[in-house]
């Protein structure tokens, strides 16, 4: 591989942003875009009537609500590093697309709300991270507010989520005695100035903190900030780079992205420490970023983000070499060559051509229903690309036409939404209805929004008895058969022909298991 390469892939920085809703993740990502220059002014996200919506929420339903419900990707460059940013829905009620898109980051930002602490949301995401041992850091928002005592949040953090913080940074006071942030590793004070929407100046340069300068800027506050940071110093371990990077530590950051206090000091040791792109597993071997060779694989498909054009866009994760415009690469799961003449990066609703892209970058391929997730591309040999999984819905529904006439609209529309991931489509082994699975409920209101506006289907939909799902597999064909046979009433076919039991209850399944003990019950499939 050229030198120019390996250079450009070790500038690559591409991580995902979670957080429970109302954390302030959508702010915190318009302000790292702000000060990668990516826009000008960041938008507001205050009210359904805002005259502005936040950059990075395209779909209708995000803008009336305020929330984030798919996936957007963003790209900016940030001190001669080169940043692709994956901003993940944070509403209670999203999609399993938010799992699935922490499969294509090297690295994750975890947003807690001071006042809240970690929230259930959250809790579910690091799950998602633990997985692919993910490089965690975390940023505590809102210091501009009341909330819990630092040490608490540190405390809530490690207890819920079991991994150890480690702050870079002390918040000085929170709410209206909110004074600013001492950066611990760059010994340098940080003070806040309430309601600035601007870049923060560099920092005041303390270098001991009892030096007087200290109290002439901080008053009484200057003694609890040096009896913090002496605690903290003490209680806290030192911060392993080789337990951050396999997902055991978590550096913390404290601050207020509202007010754009924080957010610089956070994003300038985010570039440093995150690591740059890594191997990534395949079936037959691990593949090297800094391969010459080009492979990537989709890990998400949107339609109709340019609802005049009907366009689909596949999210493609490149995981090595360099993507040149007009290169030709193998699709392996239909083992045809195709030209990548097309190829886009997107900031958030923007779209650009790109002409060369390298590993870490995420690319737009348009296509019209060919790609699927999970779908790899190389230049040579054929490759399938692990841990890009289906998780098992919690929720369900029954969906049935108005108009019979529209029924190959609405199989159209299900299929495509379920290659999306925004919703899993299963139709019951002795039956024609359609049920839908989803992980959130959410989904299922974007579904019937989206099949009306975009496929002009309206139908019927139906609470249904399921609750738990679950694939199924069987080393031994008789064995299957004789299940298939007496359970047919709980079995149903997903959008890709995979055998799927559907039940009640918990309960239900525990006691189908024990009765089946030849049968294989998976609450995740990766995709093939």
């Amino acid at each position: 591989m050229d030198r120019y390469t390996q250079q450009e892939i070790r500038r690559r920085r591409t991580f995902g942003i979670i957080s429970h809703p109302d954390a302030g993740k959508t702010t915190l990502t318009e302000k790292l875009l702000l000060f990668g220059g990516a826009i000008r002014r960041a938008g507001a996200v205050k009210a359904r009537r805002a005259a502005r919506h936040a950059t990075s929420d395209w779909m209708t339903i995000e803008r009336e609500r305020g929330i984030s419900v798919t996936t957007s990707v963003m790209k900016f460059n940030y001190r001669d590093y080169e940043i692709n940013l994956l901003d993940t829905p944070g509403h209670q009620d999203f999609s399993e697309d938010t799992y699935r898109v922490l499969t294509a980051v090297d690295s994750t930002l975890m947003v807690i709300d001071s006042a809240k602490g970690v929230e259930a949301q959250t809790e579910k995401l690091m799950e998602v991270c633990r997985l692919r041992n993910t490089p965690i850091i975390t940023f505590i928002n809102k210091l501009d507010r009341e909330g819990m005592a630092p040490l608490d949040l540190l405390d809530d953090i490690e207890d819920k989520l079991q991994i150890e913080c480690v702050p870079l940074c002390w918040p000085i006071g929170m709410g209206k005695r909110f004074r600013g942030v001492y950066n611990l590793y760059r010994r340098q004070l940080h003070l806040f100035t309430p309601g600035s929407d601007t870049r923060q100046r560099d920092g005041i340069v303390i270098h001991d903190l009892s030096d007087p300068l200290l109290d002439d800027l901080l008053g009484e506050q200057a003694g609890e900030l040096r009896q913090d940071v002496e605690l903290i110093e003490g209680a806290a371990g030192p911060l392993d780079m080789q337990q951050f990077l396999t997902g055991g530590q978590t550096p913390v950051f404290f601050g207020s992205a509202v007010n754009n206090f924080g957010v610089q000091e956070m994003l300038d040791a985010f570039v440093e420490m995150a690591p740059p792109p890594g191997p990534r597993r395949a079936v037959s071997r691990e593949v090297s970023p800094y391969e010459e060779a080009f492979s990537g694989f989709a890990f998400k498909i949107q339609a109709n983000m340019n609802p005049a054009h009907r366009d689909r866009i596949a999210f493609v994760r490149i995981c090595s070499g360099r993507f040149r415009r007009g290169m030709k690469v193998v699709h392996h799961r239909l083992g045809k060559e195709i030209t990548l003449a097309n190829a886009t990066i997107f900031m958030a609703r923007d779209r650009d051509n790109v002409d060369e892209a390298f590993a870490g970058d995420i690319i737009g391929l348009h296509n019209h229903g060919t790609i699927k997730i999970g779908d790899t591309f190389s230049e040579k040999e054929p490759l399938q690309f692990t841990g890009i999984p289906n998780f098992a819905p919690e929720h369900f529904q029954r969906v049935r036409m108005k108009n019979a006439f529209k029924a190959k609209h609405l199989q159209k529309g299900l299929m495509q939404l379920a290659e999306e991931g925004a919703v899993q489509v299963f139709r019951p082994v002795g039956g024609s209805d359609y049920i839908l699975g989803a992980v959130g409920v959410l989904q299922f209101e974007v579904t019937r929004a989206r099949l009306a506006a975009e496929y002009g289907v309206e139908a019927v939909y139906e609470p249904v008895d399921y609750r738990v799902a679950r694939w199924v597999s069987c080393d031994d064909r008789r064995q299957l058969a004789e299940f298939e046979k007496a359970n047919a009433a709980n079995l149903a076919r997903d959008s890709q022909g995979r055998l799927c039991y559907l039940t009640t209850s918990d309960f239900q399944l525990q006691y189908c298991m024990k009765e089946w003990p030849a049968v294989t019950f998976h609450k995740t499939r990766d995709i093939v």
